[in-house]
């Protein structure tokens, strides 16, 4: 029917038309077709966050199922809010390293009950909301040295390697030597090492969705070898309920019993870690995808802060770890992704995954350790920026990269390193007048380890 021929390609037209004039795609070099490739890509490249992401919050005691139809919803939510918003393609999710954080740390380590930590991802987040709004930002941004800034990317790396390790009875604990290599002849290490071997090596020939391929691929063997657990019920969407508005922030302040003052700390970490990762993860994004203006700047900066903010509260509200941007989305990038559309479109591909995200609670450790392990590799890159051949970068630097993986926690790291720095530039009779908020934070640490101490 020629007429109806016609009005279906006038109707695709008219909506490639809209498309292109709410995203720009054309004055961005870009089409449609090209947007959706794009953000099918760049869902491949971090799907395996809904397998990792329960697996790790799972160990504070949240179900994991219910964890992981908050991380789809949070990742989805996020992304489609930052491709109407900021018009970049930038995709968003729970992030890996604060997960770590919140599991290991703050409720393992310091016994916050997950709702109470729950409760200090929201307020970080709204913290992060009022800072960019009121333009405090940029007062830290400066008062903390870029190579600070790379040794807290690169000791996460090796905080979540560790974990991965552990988790795959790579290495054990030994009363001698604290750490000791596992017995590889066990079942668990021998499926870590074949998820391992697997990833590392579509990682090689750079195959999209090569950690996702792994997970998948080594529960797959998992449970041709008897080794992976029966579902105990079907799976249900309301399950999503289990974590859905738990947080408890009277908690935060120390009402009802909390945790109190020491509960700052921890949204000191949050709001830190968080912050600086985005800005970094934002740059070399829109940098890639020739974004940035003739003076190095980011358009629309403020409104991609703005997004992370608030899909961070939400993603609490939902019952995860902080949410922020993924340095993933490069793959789309690279796949000629250039507006908010390729975001949407991953948004979108993490909405559905919800109805089969919680069987997530099948995969074994074995199969998503090895993806930490992947991921600790691949943020070492950032090591690379630090002069390590200067004692006044080097000293301070290390000290943030062991001691966040040594002591299981970040905000140690952090602590340590930050002190060091404002130390040494007091050493070197370095310091001016704008190093107020550096020495103000290194005083506050220095109070918070004799704290600790007497204690």
């Amino acid at each position: 029917m020629p007429g109806e021929t016609s009005a279906f390609g006038s109707a695709g037209a008219s909506a490639g038309g809209l498309l292109d004039r709410r995203f720009a795609l054309a004055a961005r070099g870009s089409d449609v077709r090209t947007e959706v490739l794009a953000g099918v890509t760049t869902f491949l490249t971090m799907a395996y966050i809904i397998l990792v992401n329960p697996a790790i919050l799972g160990q504070a005691g949240m179900p994991m199922a219910a964890v992981a139809a908050a991380t789809c919803f949070a990742a989805a939510f996020a992304s489609i809010l930052m491709g109407f918003v900021a018009n970049v393609p930038l995709a968003l999710a729970p992030g890996m390293g604060l997960n770590a954080y919140f599991s290991f740390t703050v409720v393992q380590q310091m016994h916050v009950p997950w709702p109470v930590a729950l409760g200090c991802v929201f307020l970080s987040g709204l913290a992060f909301l009022a800072l960019t709004l009121l333009g405090i930002r940029q007062m830290i941004v400066a008062a903390i040295p870029p190579h600070l800034f790379a040794a807290v990317a690169g000791g996460i790396g090796l905080f979540i390697g560790f974990i991965g390790l552990k988790d795959a009875g790579l290495i054990v604990a030994n009363p001698a030597t604290f750490v000791a290599l596992g017995n590889l002849r066990s079942g668990d290490a021998a499926l870590a090492l074949f998820g391992l071997a697997l990833i590392a090596g579509l990682s090689v020939w750079r195959v999209r969705g090569a950690m996702l391929i792994g997970i998948v691929a080594t529960t797959i063997l998992a449970a041709l070898l008897g080794r992976l657990g029966a579902p105990t019920q079907p799976y249900h969407p309301a399950e999503l309920a289990q974590t859905a508005f738990r947080l408890d922030l009277p908690a935060v302040f120390g009402w009802g019993g909390g945790a109190g003052l020491g509960l700052f700390e921890i949204l000191f970490v949050f709001l830190f870690v968080d912050l600086f990762d985005n800005l970094g993860t934002l740059v070399a994004v829109t940098r890639r995808a020739g974004l940035v203006d003739a003076e190095g700047r980011v358009p629309n900066l403020k409104r991609m802060l703005l997004v992370d903010s608030i899909a961070t509260m939400v993603g609490a509200c939902a019952g995860t770890s902080t949410v922020t941007s993924y340095v993933e989305s490069a793959a789309g990038v690279q796949a000629g992704g250039r507006t908010g559309l390729t975001a949407i479109v991953t948004g979108l591909l993490f909405l559905a995954a919800i109805f089969v995200a919680p069987y997530a609670r099948l995969v074994p450790l074995a199969a998503t350790a090895p993806a930490l392990i992947l991921v600790g590799a691949l943020m070492m890159a950032p090591l690379a920026e630090i002069g390590w051949s200067d004692p006044f970068d080097a000293i301070p630097a290390f000290l943030t990269v062991a001691l966040i993986p040594l002591t299981f926690s970040i905000a140690n790291g952090l602590a340590f390193g930050i002190t060091a720095h404002a130390a040494l530039k007091v050493v070197r009779r370095d310091v001016r007048r704008g190093d107020w908020l550096l020495l103000l934070l290194a005083a506050l640490f220095v109070a918070r380890f004799l704290w600790l101490s007497a204690g």
